[in-house]
């Protein structure tokens, strides 16, 4: 039989790594628990959620206390990140542990939402998607959860079988928006 050697889900994709006005680095491992409310239990699992100093968030938010973050992940559905469900969540939601399904990345700079923006159909404005906000989109043809985490700053997660494919799409993006920037010229077009 194999033997199997347990990896960071980011492991041998070259990161942390620098393009232009930003950087891509791997989160550290964490653990993702998926909750869905059980009908009319939202109250419960605001209780349950009390000592760790969170509530279920509301769509497109993220509550954080502490290091530990339940990010709105869907339709009656949250991710809790970085901590195991309290005892009692069970009683008033279904939980998923989703710790191994998921690869983290960060995305932080001056060019940050630029770089995004070639990637997902969202308005990264801050005025529109402020630190705190999240949402599920897909990353060029992944499906991703965006989380702003400061004004230029992103954290995403994306299906840990597509770690690979999203470290290169965001590098491409962050290659083309250094070179817009720095005015570099491809078959005389500006790319």
């Amino acid at each position: 039989m194999a033997e199997l050697i347990a990896q960071e889900p980011c492991a041998g994709l070259g990161l942390p790594l620098e393009r232009g006005r930003c950087r891509l680095s791997a989160l550290e491992f964490a653990q993702i628990t998926a909750l869905q409310p059980l009908p009319g239990q939202v109250p419960g699992v605001d209780a349950a959620l009390r000592p760790l100093g969170l509530r279920f968030p509301g769509p497109g938010e993220s509550v954080e206390k502490a290091g530990v973050r339940i990010v709105w992940a869907g339709r009656e559905t949250a991710f809790l990140i970085g901590a195991a469900a309290p005892d009692g969540l069970r009683a008033h939601a279904a939980l998923s542990d989703q710790s191994d399904g998921w690869a983290g990345l960060r995305l932080e700079g001056a060019d940050s939402a630029a770089v995004l923006a070639r990637l997902l159909p969202l308005d990264l404005r801050l005025n529109g998607f402020p630190p705190g906000h999240a949402a599920r989109a897909p990353l060029n043809h992944m499906q991703a959860l965006i989380l702003r985490t400061g004004e230029e700053a992103f954290d995403l997660r994306v299906f840990r079988s597509m770690a690979g494919t999203a470290v290169h799409e965001l590098e491409a993006a962050m290659r083309g928006v250094a070179a817009r920037r720095a005015g570099l010229q491809v078959g005389g077009r500006l790319i």
